[in-house]
């Protein structure tokens, strides 16, 4: 997804137009509207103020992910959270062994 129809998005699902939101961030209507047309490149500096308006991170707002919050530490329970912990304190082999032993208890459950 490119970043414009990104934009574009989040204005729409906030219920705001275009007049509203140039408003709300002290800019012109035509410099926005070039912005969510793909018209002119997002500048950095207006690409944080929109992260920051709409409480989103700047990979969201770049398209670089579909999570709002971006690629932040997922909310795990704790021993999730041990295992995977203890996982990647395994060598190479033998995450390789873990794996092939929770394949074969997952197909034992079924």
């Amino acid at each position: 997804m490119q970043h414009y129809q990104r934009i574009r998005d989040l204005r729409e699902d906030h219920d705001l137009t275009q007049e509203a939101l140039c408003k709300a961030l002290y800019m012109h209507k035509t410099t926005y509207t070039n912005y969510e047309q793909g018209k002119h490149t997002v500048p950095l500096d207006f690409a944080v103020t929109l992260a920051e308006f709409y409480h989103v991170s700047l990979d969201y707002i770049a398209g670089r992910t579909k999570y709002p919050q971006g690629f932040g530490k997922p909310d795990f329970p704790p021993d999730v959270l041990q295992v995977a912990e203890q996982f990647s304190q395994l060598t190479e082999r033998n995450k390789g062994k873990l794996e092939q032993f929770l394949a074969q208890l997952l197909e034992d459950q079924e």
